[in-house]
């Protein structure tokens, strides 16, 4: 539970300074199709600081909650996201991880998580529900616009705590980045650029947070867990190196964070073990593959849940 002041300093002084260097090629190398390499590089940024605003709502880098909120609110204005929408959604989530009805998580109009879902699914949602599986990973290229939508939609709804502190930053990002899209690189080059850089962030984002919980079980009001069971049972963790630490964000350590939210990211890969030791004493389902596995998990359940949907279509 120890800070990792060190680390994080370091890490987010890297981090931030790489995305500077890339905002300052993106400068020099004017207009050129060449940009949508570009735009790969800053989906890649954008999912770093995301997952450094991740650690910051957990508190997991200061112990107090004001030096932790000043570093999330930073860097959702970086990104272009509301640090406050977020940490309500997600502080619902690790309550009631994959609860039918508390879970915000789940909450997805166009897919369905669960065979309850299904019901009542009509027009638009009801076919991208039938064809979901397929559908799943082409969808996420919908989701850094959908976060940019909610953050908007929260500070619109006056649902944030600090909404005049979070609609100047909202503002100030999207004139930031349109101005600076739209003055170096003529328009047919700054479409493509943004088509690219808020497709793929969406997608690193999805293909982040997926695993951790997606095909997992689901429960309802009726089923009682106790908060171990709750955490452990509904999380699947992805096994790997210091290349997927990385490129996840810790959040391959799923059930370890769950657990302990406020844990320092490099601190859960030494849990780990404590964890699944002490799950396996208790009789406890530990859950945990390889990247690429943990997608077929995800996308066999999606299939399965859409099952009764393409039953009645095909009559």
């Amino acid at each position: 539970m120890d800070r990792r002041h060190g680390y994080y300093f370091a890490k987010i002084g890297l981090t931030v300074a790489v995305f500077a260097a890339g905002c300052a090629g993106f400068v020099l190398l004017g207009d050129s199709w060449w940009q949508l390499g570009s735009a790969v590089f800053f989906a890649v940024m954008y999912a770093q600081l995301a997952f450094l605003g991740h650690d910051a709502g957990h508190r997991q880098i200061f112990r107090s909650r004001r030096a932790n909120d000043r570093v999330g609110y930073a860097l959702g204005g970086i990104v272009g996201m509301s640090y406050g929408w977020w940490m309500g959604n997600h502080t619902r989530h690790h309550a009631n991880p994959n609860h039918e009805d508390d879970d915000p998580d789940l909450d997805i109009p166009l897919l369905a998580f669960t065979r309850g879902q299904t019901d009542g699914r009509r027009g638009l949602f009801r076919w991208t529900a039938r064809h979901q599986a397929a559908l799943f990973f082409p969808l996420l290229l919908l989701e850094g616009l959908s976060l940019h939508r909610s953050a908007i939609t929260a500070v619109w709804r006056d649902e944030v705590e600090f909404r005049t502190r979070e609609a100047v930053m909202l503002v100030a990002h999207l004139a930031v980045y349109l101005t600076a899209v739209f003055v170096v690189l003529s328009p047919p080059v700054a479409l493509a650029f943004i088509a690219v850089h808020q497709g793929l962030w969406g997608v690193y984002m999805g293909c982040s947070f997926a695993p951790g919980h997606k095909g997992m079980p689901t429960y309802a009001d009726e089923t009682k867990l106790d908060f171990l069971r709750k955490q452990v049972l509904t999380s699947r963790n992805v096994r790997g190196g210091p290349w997927v630490d990385f490129a996840l964000g810790g959040l391959n350590y799923q059930i370890e964070h769950h657990l302990f939210p406020s844990i320092p990211r490099p601190n859960l890969r030494r849990a780990q073990p404590l964890v699944r030791a002490f799950c396996a004493e208790n009789g406890i389902d530990y859950a945990q593959c390889g990247l690429l596995r943990s997608y077929r998990y995800v996308l066999a359940h999606l299939h399965d849940v859409s099952a009764p949907l393409r039953v009645q279509a095909g009559r």
